[in-house]
């Protein structure tokens, strides 16, 4: 005699089961007020300072300065429609093609 396991499924009024969130990797960046200009020119060579304040009479702004350890620091600076940026080397000399990878 053999036994033989039949299922059945019952269908009932409640609702189907929610499906579960999307996992995403969350923003290691807190949300923060945009930096002071001023402290974004602090620890910058005289010759990076001459070249951000003549870049800023046509419009550039100073967005960020990376700081990577043990090297000069980088400022990065966008042009007035936000399309181009810049970076001023430690001699103020630009990098106009920058190898930056930057986030959006």
């Amino acid at each position: 005699m053999s036994h033989a396991a039949h299922t059945t499924v019952v269908a009932g009024p409640w609702a189907d089961r929610p499906q579960a969130p999307v996992r995403r990797t969350p923003e290691r960046r807190s949300a923060t007020a945009p930096a002071d200009p001023a402290q974004l020119r602090n620890g910058l060579a005289p010759p990076q300072r001459v070249t951000l304040e003549a870049l800023e009479i046509f419009g550039w702004r100073l967005a960020f300065v990376r700081r990577p350890l043990f090297q000069a620091p980088v400022p990065v600076l966008f042009d007035q429609g936000g399309t181009r940026h810049v970076v001023i080397r430690d001699d103020g000399t630009l990098d106009e093609q920058p190898t930056l990878k930057l986030r959006n």
